[in-house]
């Protein structure tokens, strides 16, 4: 059994902990509230600060909201950095800038230490139920030693690259599902003031070419109007941030990740921040003054010739 820090305890970093101490691993823990007695509870050991886990585990795992948060964990009065030693293992599990993360390695690798990024997907359900998909860079060998834990947090774990490409990964994944999420909601915004029935147009095309987990899972959200997250807006803004700046600095124009995210804004500027995000579809029902779940307008008789 391994000894392993988890710093970040919120809604996915408390059951992905959870998950390592049910397993047997002595798991020492931080979070700026506290670490919760559910965790303590079952045997995981609370930590003063982040060195103090640094210095008690030897593979240390972060999963904090985003790149200042991770390198004040990291680096800060009291962080991690300040309690390492060699041979030890950081893994930075939270969605934060590819570019960052590439200096925070080098700055971990100076300590004769390894550094993973690893940012995972599948919301709360999938940290709950042990089945995140988890984007892995850095090096093969403490991509090795550390596997046997993410199987513990995860079912889809790939090793990307090096350090970078695993949050370079999250950053895409993000990109395609805000894409998706707003298709979705043209489409069935579409058919509903068309007149079709947005359910069984949802329904139909469940079985053909434009069938995604997105259509599936964010369109029924659509239609029910079940807005509570789920994966809040603000975070994925955050998301397509990082998109953009990035993208910005390599020259690469994303026309349309610039789209959503101004629709996400649309969506937060109504009060919607904490809204789902499949609650884009708000700002595209605003454009056409028009709901899914209202009747249609009747079309005006087509006017006659004298």
């Amino acid at each position: 059994m391994a000894n392993v820090g988890f710093i970040g305890l919120g809604i996915m970093g408390t059951p992905m902990a959870g998950h390592l101490i049910k397993s047997g691993h002595r798991v020492f823990l931080h979070s700026r509230r506290g670490a919760p007695p559910a965790l303590t509870d079952a045997g995981g050991i609370a930590c003063a600060n982040s060195a103090d886990v640094a210095q008690k585990a030897d593979i240390v795992i972060t999963m904090v909201p985003d790149t200042p948060q991770v390198e004040d964990v990291l680096f800060g009065e009291h962080g991690v950095a300040k309690g390492l030693s060699e041979g030890k293992i950081v893994v930075d599990m939270s969605s934060i800038s590819p570019l960052a993360t590439k200096v925070f390695a080098q700055k971990i690798n100076a300590l004769r230490c390894e550094y993973l990024d690893a940012p995972v997907s599948g919301g709360e359900v999938g940290a709950k139920g042990a089945t995140l998909t988890i984007m892995v860079g850095g090096s093969e060998s403490a991509f090795a030693t550390v596997k046997p834990l993410f199987e513990l947090m995860g079912k889809n774990i790939t090793l990307v690259g090096s350090n970078g490409d695993g949050q370079t990964t999250k950053v895409a994944n993000q990109i395609i599902v805000a894409l998706t999420i707003e298709a979705v909601g043209e489409a069935l915004l579409y058919a509903a003031k068309a007149g079709a029935d947005p359910a069984k147009v949802r329904q139909a095309l469940m079985g053909g070419f434009a069938s995604s987990r997105i259509l599936e899972v964010h369109g029924e959200r659509m239609l029910k109007r079940m807005f509570a997250p789920g994966f809040r807006i603000e975070l994925h803004q955050k998301d397509l941030n990082l998109a953009l700046t990035t993208g910005r600095a390599l020259g690469v124009s994303l026309p349309n990740t610039a789209t959503c995210q101004e629709l996400f804004t649309a969506c937060a500027a109504n009060g919607g921040a904490a809204w789902d995000h499949s609650g884009l579809v708000r700002a595209l029902e605003k454009l056409a003054n028009f709901e899914i779940g209202q009747p249609s307008p009747q079309p005006s008789p087509a006017s006659g010739r004298g």
